[in-house]
């Protein structure tokens, strides 16, 4: 077997037409500045994330994508401002009285959400914290022991034994009350990938070994508004005219260029020492990169596309983004953005020498420098097997 890459570089270009992917808090397209006089229209990297992690609206959505990181099979992760109450409280029912449920509530929310402080925070108070579905699993089991312990049968003694539970050991956080349970994802996949930061609870955090750039237009950016109207069916049939309601929104289009990179070992470890695992995770990520769309004004735009382009960088050295390969704007076109990367790469190579092993996807069979061409499914299998050691 061959030694994994420190790094594996997955970089994209997508191409949207009449779209509205990620809009900011005044509802327009989010944009950047990049290169001299030149706005660009972006996707942030929370965006992308979070359209990877959830490929659907539903369980049933995220079920039927085949290449979904719930379908690998590992624990899973849920991000909230309510896990007390819509994940813990449902599996106390038949335990205790709605007194003692209700301390017992009061007490996880306020020792997860904000430790060290005498009461519970109102939901609209408190951080979205993304928790481990054997965290929650292992709350539940401990606070059920607790419940049905004869001893615990008012709100304060209920309270006063969560607290102590929660305080056991050296740290006030759940890698320490998990620290028997070494060698499952804990906190899982989703933080395992992305990362977890608890602003109440650093101990509790978890470096990302996933690396998301915002994704950006390779020109500038493209938009207009579009003033659109809704017809009143019952106005319209009886003859009357006028229409039920006049709006605005904006619509863009671009081809956009993403990056993302993987820290082999980091991830690696993140899993639990699982290679086999690791490498799994890198070849669904590849597909769900390359495949899933942000899902945006879905009825009314269909902003679906897959990539144009997919070009995977494996080595040991510093990855290097290749956005700089536009920083003078080039047409919209997948010819020219293509042209622009392998022009780039060249002199990155020139320069410095020793470039990674690269392999690509192209919808136009385009060439890369240094690259081999392969299809969707042989490029994430090659990214897999490189993690593994097999490649």
């Amino acid at each position: 077997m061959s030694p994994a890459p420190r790094f594996l570089q997955i970089h994209f270009l997508t191409s949207y037409p009449a779209t509205l992917l990620n809009r900011d808090d005044s509802g327009l397209a989010k944009r950047l500045p990049f290169g001299e006089n030149t706005s660009r229209t972006r996707i942030s990297s929370q965006c992308l994330k979070r359209h990877w992690r959830k490929p659907g609206e539903t369980d049933a959505d995220i079920k039927r994508e085949p290449w979904s990181l719930q379908s690998i099979g590992a624990p899973m992760a849920v991000r909230s401002r309510e896990i007390p109450e819509r994940k813990i409280k449902p599996a106390l029912a038949d335990l205790g009285t709605e007194e003692t449920r209700e301390a017992a509530i009061a007490a996880i929310t306020r020792l997860l959400y904000t430790p060290g402080k005498k009461e519970a925070p109102a939901i609209k108070d408190r951080q979205a914290l993304l928790i481990g579905d054997v965290e929650i699993a292992y709350l539940i089991e401990r606070v059920r022991t607790i419940l049905a312990d004869p001893a615990a049968d008012t709100a304060g003694k209920v309270d006063a034994a969560i607290e102590a539970w929660f305080k056991k050991g050296e740290q006030n956080n759940l890698k320490a009350m998990l620290k028997d349970r070494r060698g499952v994802i804990e906190a899982g996949l989703e933080a395992a990938l992305f990362g977890r930061m608890v602003t109440s609870d650093p101990d509790a955090n978890t470096d990302a070994a996933i690396h998301v750039a915002h994704a950006f237009t390779v020109h500038a950016e493209a938009a207009e508004p579009d003033y659109f109207t809704v017809v009143d069916d019952l106005k319209s049939a009886d003859g009357e005219s006028g229409a039920g309601g006049l709006f605005d929104t904006e619509l863009t289009a671009g081809l956009f260029y993403g990056y993302v990179v993987v820290d082999v070992p980091l991830l690696v470890s993140n899993l639990g020492d699982d290679a086999a695992l690791a490498g799994r995770v890198v070849e669904h990520l590849v597909h769900l990169i390359a495949t899933v769309s942000p899902g945006a004004k879905k009825g009314s735009t269909a902003p679906y596309a897959y990539a144009d382009l997919m070009l995977i960088e494996a080595g040991n050295t510093q990855p290097r983004t290749l956005a700089n390969a536009y920083r003078t704007p080039c047409k919209a076109f997948t010819e020219a953005a293509v042209g622009a990367m392998g022009q780039y790469l060249t002199k990155i190579d020139r320069a410095y020498g020793n470039p990674p092993a690269r392999a690509h996807l192209s919808i136009d069979a385009a060439e890369v420098p240094g690259s081999t061409l392969k299809s969707m499914d042989d490029l994430a299998s090659w990214a897999r097997d490189l993690v593994v050691g097999q490649a």
